[in-house]
């Protein structure tokens, strides 16, 4: 039945089979406690029903009373261990809990019988029991005392890694999640996320100590539950906190139904928040493929803010300053977004001293417009020498879309003098001075005439505008969306000792360097492209060096100007830094009463693109030493069953599922009566 033909994960059907095996071992022993408190067979079986029941589901819905809540009685109930072992995973814990629970039936039993053939209790029959009793109880003690986990699925998908489980083991105070990711109707690909999101968040709080708690809320039904005059205030708290709803549609008999969706989690943490966004939506991929990705990420998204929100203190990430940077109004949603997990700040190069550089963790250098002074390059120098990170965001070339509109639609790009080619050679990359065409580009509003007086506006591809789909599997990059850049050069990057060097970010091969200076005219959206022109190999517009780097300074002289002692170190302590050939990738775009758009928001397009996301995980590799962000190379395989195949052995299998454990079970049962009676019957 799999898609493709033996794409089944045996592992976890076994795992299945081992939760079936051990439900059944607790139900019988139930069962056979319920016929020994009754004689009347119907008693016995309804008694049999109802303690099966209550165990399986009961302590679940008392768990849900208000005054219940904090109990952890839902732990005492077969269901959150059954589900456990069903996904394939087999957790000492739950194997104790079936053998705690079998073998205290089993012993009731006994002692129902005991009593009504009225032996004594000091016997032989009741000292086994008692015995049995204390076995249960040892295993009871050091179960909760210590555990391990067997996971049965090919990819090991729900085997935390050291790391998560390191995060959970060190919570000093409770931690409460609140999944949105509930509603009516939803496609399977959502209750899959919405399942392996509960799974992620089960298998997070083993480690815990019990200081990790969710629920599963429904918003659409909570607002829509206040009075009408709270329901747009309910909505603008979730929106403030990070839950915002997303257009969403699911397939059904009767067509296409939309509907919002709220694919959000929102952590609390002794009064902070910090939203975890579930759905890792990417540009050309299948429905299936995008909630795989998402599947894929929760380990690394839930530990990465869990650790965000209960740090004792933020790393510092410093956009640098005072070299005519981008300004605070197009770094907006680039700063808020980070502040949810690091302070944030300026940092004006020119004046700032080097013990406050120092203190950074991360320092930004986003789209700089003018020299850097040897005074500058050497605190960066000696930053990096001493392990800073850096994230340099460079234009080399300068053209902007607004000075041609300026100009008639013509403008020269020339190349900018920033005096940073010596220190960036020095580390391992060159940027050049040139232009990236690429086909695989974003659109620009362009005035074609007008109608009644009403300029008629239309939307067409803007060559200097590309789109990078990122291809790599490092985990800053890895199933993010595509990153719009503006105006990006060619990065060549050289071989230098104790360097790794990682192409992150490239062109489409449908691409054209072109060489600063070049007039650029609006006029040539005219003109459509000649393909043998744009058929080029891929061009490095981001990468990232790791190693232990070589000072620019070394072996020439303190710049003059420094007020403070700063011994210069010739060679860098093991670091890492990301070097990006366009600045305008952290760039948000700005409406015209100057607020600001979401970073990675093309307003014109109304599209979101994966420059925040790159932000984001840039910070994340740069500033955190423990690897957290390799979680994001986890994979887990679609494993779909064939469509054709289902609909045409639909009734077949239901049948077979259905009708042979019944022929089964009656056939033991002929077979045991059978032996019973040459037994026993005279």
């Amino acid at each position: 039945m799999g898609n493709p033909e033996g794409n089944i994960d045996t592992g976890g059907v076994i795992g299945s089979y081992i939760g079936l095996f051990l439900l059944g071992g607790a139900f019988c022993a139930i069962g056979l406690f319920a016929s020994s408190v009754s004689k009347n067979q119907i008693i016995a079986f309804t008694i049999a029903v109802f303690l099966c029941f209550f165990c399986y589901s009961g302590f679940d819905s008392l768990s849900q009373l208000l005054s219940l809540q904090n109990l952890g009685l839902e732990n005492l109930g077969i269901t959150q261990h059954y589900q456990s072992v069903s996904r394939g995973v087999l957790d000492t814990r739950d194997l104790a809990y079936f053998i705690i629970l079998t073998g205290l039936f089993i012993c009731l039993t006994l002692f129902m019988l005991i009593r009504q053939r009225q032996k004594s209790l000091k016997g032989k029959d009741a000292k086994y029991c008692a015995a049995t009793v204390g076995f249960l109880a040892v295993i009871s003690i050091i179960s909760a005392v210590t555990f391990t986990r067997f996971d049965f699925t090919k990819e090991g998908r729900f085997t935390i890694s050291p790391i998560s489980r390191n995060i959970m083991d060190t919570l000093k105070a409770p931690v409460r999640i609140a999944v949105y990711l509930k509603g009516d109707n939803f496609s399977g690909s959502m209750k899959r996320l919405q399942r392996a999101t509960l799974d992620m968040l089960s298998d997070l709080q083993a480690y815990s100590h019990r200081r990790l708690q969710f629920e599963l809320v429904d918003p659409i039904a909570y607002i829509k539950s206040l009075p009408d005059t709270m329901q747009k205030a309910a909505y603008d708290t979730l929106q403030s906190k990070g839950i915002v709803g997303q257009p969403g549609s699911v397939k059904t008999d009767n067509g296409v139904t939309q509907m919002l969706i709220f694919p959000e989690a929102l952590i609390e943490y002794e009064g902070k928040y910090i939203a975890v966004n579930l759905l890792q939506s990417r540009i050309g991929l299948s429905e299936e493929e995008i909630y795989n990705n998402s599947v894929q990420n929760l380990e690394y998204a839930f530990s990465s803010a869990i650790k965000k929100v209960t740090s004792g203190g933020k790393p510092i990430v410093a956009f640098a300053e005072g070299d005519k940077e981008l300004n605070d109004v197009q770094l907006n949603d680039a700063m808020r977004s980070l502040s949810d997990g690091y302070e944030i700040g300026r940092l004006n190069l020119k004046t700032a001293p080097f013990s406050i550089l120092s203190k950074v963790k991360l320092l930004v250098i986003p789209k700089p417009d003018s020299a850097f002074t040897e005074l500058e390059k050497f605190k960066i120098d000696q930053y990096i020498m001493r392990g800073g990170r850096v994230l340099w965001a460079i234009d080399q070339v300068n053209a902007e879309l607004d000075s041609l509109s300026n100009h008639n639609g013509e403008g020269m790009s020339f190349p900018k003098h920033l005096n940073l080619d010596d220190q960036l050679f020095t580390y391992g990359v060159r940027i050049n001075y040139d232009l990236i065409a690429d086909i695989s580009c974003a659109q620009i509003p362009i005035t074609t005439g007008a109608a009644g007086g009403q300029p008629q506006i239309q939307m067409v591809p803007w060559l200097y505008y590309p789109i990078f789909m990122p291809l790599s599997k490092n985990p800053i990059v890895k199933n993010l969306d595509g990153i719009k850049g503006e105006f990006v050069s060619t990065i060549d990057t050289l071989a230098i000792k104790n360097v790794t060097k990682t192409v992150l970010l490239e062109s489409s091969p449908y691409n054209k360097k072109l060489a600063a200076p070049h007039m650029l005219s609006l006029q040539a959206i005219e003109q459509e492209p000649k393909p043998k022109e744009f058929q080029n190999p891929p061009n490095i517009v981001a990468v990232l060096l790791d190693g232990k780097f070589k000072s620019d300074f070394l072996n020439r002289p303190t710049p003059a100007g420094l007020t403070e002692h700063v011994q210069p170190i010739p060679e860098s302590k093991p670091t890492k830094m990301i070097v990006i050939s366009d600045g305008d990738i952290l760039k948000n775009d700005i409406g015209s009463d100057n607020s600001p758009y979401p970073l990675g928001y093309d307003h014109y397009m109304r599209q979101n693109f994966g420059n925040k996301n790159l932000l984001l995980n840039i910070a994340d590799y740069l500033t955190d030493d423990s690897g957290l962000i390799g979680l994001r190379t986890k994979e887990v395989q679609i494993r779909l069953l064939s469509r054709a195949r289902i609909r045409s052995e639909k009734i077949y299998w239901q049948l077979f599922n259905n009708i042979l454990p019944l022929a089964l079970l009656l056939t033991f049962a002929i077979f045991q009566h059978y032996i019973r009676k040459r037994k026993y019957a005279y």
